[in-house]
């Protein structure tokens, strides 16, 4: 089993990112890479880089058609274990995000923190990202600002109405020196993890070669999926839908005892059914 090594979880906690030693195995890698090839297939009115929820099956209803095996890979018991190191031993799964870049006008995602986004109460999350290909400097690979989550701050964001951006929420100037931004360089099955506060985000990809990475999204259950909430509403340049979103308690029990793992599972006469499981 996976687990993070005690100087990979200080990394964590100390700068708010690790790229652990663990990696997806090669025959794994390329299963997935068939998948984001199906998935993109069945969303061609998508930008490849908006592919949300794609970890539910069919029509998920926030504009794209998903599939159940990237519902897989977020439930894989090495990730989660991977996940608990850094959270505790009680997970819930709450999102998915494909974002692939293709090659040569692959959209920047601007500085941003994931915080602003997302109507977890209290905010806490981990997003592991899955390297599906290789992920670097020139193909616009994430790029992290070590450090930025110490004291759980949201800095402020400015709403920016351009059609070439992954996310349409950018840090406002000042807040940060771009000069100390960490390239995460990841090779296919590698993977990242970081910080709900962290300050993060990725270049265009002007390269000759598409870049994906699968984000998983995975918060303790000591918080509360709100789901009446709506951050950012409307200005972050990706349909979600909150209020459906579905949640699965991948690990231990739900500690807030306020989750609802029933809402946007569909139900099939009098038995739910739950994509993947």
């Amino acid at each position: 089993m996976a687990r993070l090594s005690a100087d990979e979880v200080r990394q964590y906690e100390a700068q708010g990112w690790v790229i652990p030693q663990f990696r997806l195995p090669a025959a794994r890698v390329a299963s997935m890479r068939a998948a984001l090839d199906a998935l993109i297939a069945d969303n061609p009115g998508v930008r490849p880089e908006k592919l949300v929820s794609a970890h539910i099956e069919g029509d998920n209803g926030e504009g794209v058609k998903g599939s159940a095996q990237f519902l897989e890979l977020a439930r894989d018991p090495e990730i989660v274990e991977l996940v608990s190191g850094v959270i505790g031993e009680d997970v819930i799964l709450w999102g998915c995000h494909v974002f692939c870049k293709p090659a040569s006008e692959g959209f920047e995602t601007p500085w941003h923190q994931d915080g602003h986004y997302w109507p977890i109460r209290p905010l806490a999350n981990c997003t592991v990202w899955v390297a599906l290909e290789e992920s670097t400097k020139e193909n616009g690979c994430l790029r992290v600002i070590p450090r930025s989550h110490v004291g759980q701050v949201l800095h402020p964001h400015l709403h920016e109405d351009r059609t070439d951006l992954t996310l349409n929420q950018r840090m406002a100037d000042g807040v940060f020196d771009e000069a100390d931004a960490v390239d995460l360089e990841l090779q296919p099955g590698q993977m990242s993890l970081h910080d709900v506060y962290m300050i993060h985000g990725a270049r265009a990809n002007t390269s000759n070669q598409r870049r994906t990475g699968v984000a998983l999204r995975y918060m303790p259950s000591t918080s509360v999926f709100e789901r009446d909430l709506r951050p950012a509403h409307g200005k972050t340049g990706v349909a979600v839908n909150f209020a459906q979103r579905p949640l699965w308690l991948l690990r231990g029990v739900d500690r807030s005892g306020r989750n609802d793992f029933e809402v946007g599972h569909r139900r099939h006469g009098a038995r739910w059914w739950r994509a993947g499981g």
